[in-house]
């Protein structure tokens, strides 16, 4: 039986000596990598014990908890963790597990006074102190100290809360290496969660995450967007081991069209990708299609929520610039409303996943920070497009939707074994795999 990456990678290298190990090369150049990553329990199972409990994950947003005993429930394959807002600006973690018995303390999100066990009736206050046992002097070989709920490390960045099971790894600011400075500009810190959309989806969590992490899918699959987005004029950066990013350009048409369409056409489609319609008698040749679909989504931002976007770029108001924060956390950048995907493994199932889509909204100018909405889980064969909050999104994940289940099973009924990856446009899922095997060989990605 395979129990370590290390077996896992000898077994790999005896069946297909070509197949990536990433202890023979220092990068992985055009060499293919391995379909166990994807459909192999042992492979999930390293990961589980070896990445999953290493790295900063993205609990919630603090304006999920806002309030003083508000409480997070963050589930990540078979651990779950309470978030909880302590005091007006503190906010801990600790495990969802009563130190009596072992019983969930909370199966939901809520706002409690105390967090208190069902099954026996042990209390903690929300800075994780024992509260009370029925009958203590059972236990009177535990002083309170004993009892205190062990914490579990905290990090906030940007309105988000983040959480990490290693006592001894980096900080958070080191782990989001230059994402603070580059999102320094556009403050999601002020912004709040409008949308919070959640399916599960029948596929690797990774085989959805990659999905996203590229622009060489959208002639196939989103062929409808080609007028108006420059899918082959994209750029992969790389930031250290934790972070990489695509810019994407709306608002300029794809390489692959035949012929450039006309500034009608390419702010027509944008538009209507908006759901607004093209204004009549515009003068579309006058002016260039981005400058105007730039000013466009400016003044409504600024009619909808005040403030001042004079100095924000045509790039910042329109263009997909996507941030992946290993190992599972996508937020867009820039002044529109933003994007953020997270991707999870639902339990312990290597073929099934869980994936999120949330929108931040800027806060009015002179207004509080409103709560977050809850969550709207869709059925698990129900489309994304039935989220009407997903106006725009909903139909254009739908036909990613088309892929993912289908990369999974065509991954278990492949005879090469492997996965090829485009040497530039797919090189962040290469990068991706890089820290990954990284932390499954028990270092820190450098």
């Amino acid at each position: 039986m395979v129990t370590t990456y290390r077996e896992l990678l000898d077994a790999d290298s005896r069946s297909a000596p070509e197949v990536l190990r990433a202890d023979q090369r220092g990068d992985f150049g055009h060499a293919p990598i391995c379909a166990k990553r994807y459909i192999d329990q042992a492979f999930f199972d390293c990961e589980v014990q070896m990445m999953w409990s290493r790295v900063w994950q993205m609990a919630c947003r603090e304006e999920d908890i806002p309030e003083v005993g508000d409480v997070h429930v963050y589930d990540i394959i078979e651990r779950s963790v309470l978030v909880v807002r302590s005091a007006p600006d503190r906010i801990e973690a600790f495990p969802n597990s009563c130190l009596h018995r072992g019983r969930k303390l909370m199966d939901e999100s809520g706002r409690v006074e105390t967090m208190r066990c069902g099954f026996h009736g042990w209390s903690w206050k929300l800075d994780g102190s024992i509260r009370s046992v029925p009958c203590r002097q059972e236990f009177a070989g535990l002083s309170d100290a004993d009892l205190h709920l062990p914490q579990i490390r905290v990090g906030r960045w940007g309105g988000f809360v983040f959480i990490n099971f290693d006592r001894d790894g980096p900080s958070l600011e080191d782990y989001l290496g230059v994402v603070p400075r580059h999102f320094e500009r556009w403050r999601l810190e002020d912004r709040w969660k409008a949308v919070h959309v959640a399916r599960v989806i029948p596929c690797n969590w990774k085989v959805a995450q990659e999905a996203f992490m590229e622009s060489y899918h959208v002639i196939a699959t989103h062929p409808q967007i080609l007028p108006f987005f420059s899918d082959v004029g994209s750029q992969y950066d790389v930031y250290g081991p934790h972070v990489n990013r695509n810019l994407a350009a709306f608002g300029e048409p794809s390489p692959h069209l035949p012929e450039r369409p006309g500034n009608d056409e390419v702010i027509g489609g944008m538009l209507g990708l908006w759901g607004r319609k093209m204004p009549e008698n515009l003068a579309a040749e006058a002016v260039p299609a981005r400058e105007f679909l730039g000013e466009a989504a400016r003044s409504s931002i600024v009619r909808a929520t005040g403030g001042d976007l004079e100095k924000a770029t045509d790039a910042e108001m329109l263009d997909a610039i996507v941030y992946n924060v290993f190992p599972n956390f996508a937020p867009w950048g820039g002044f529109a409303p933003n994007i953020v995907y997270r991707w999870r493994p639902n339990g312990r199932a290597v073929d099934s996943c869980i994936m999120e889509v949330m929108i931040l909204k800027p806060v009015k100018e002179g207004e509080a920070r409103p709560r977050g909405v809850p969550v709207h889980w869709l059925g698990e064969d129900e489309p994304w497009s039935n989220a009407t909050e997903l106006p725009a999104l909903g139909p254009v994940i739908d036909q990613d939707m088309a892929n993912m289940p289908q990369v999974q099973t065509g991954l278990k009924a492949s005879l090469a074994g492997t996965v090829q990856l485009a040497g530039y446009m797919e090189s962040r899922i290469r990068h991706f795999h890089e820290t990954l095997d990284a932390y499954l060989e028990g270092r820190l990605p450098a």
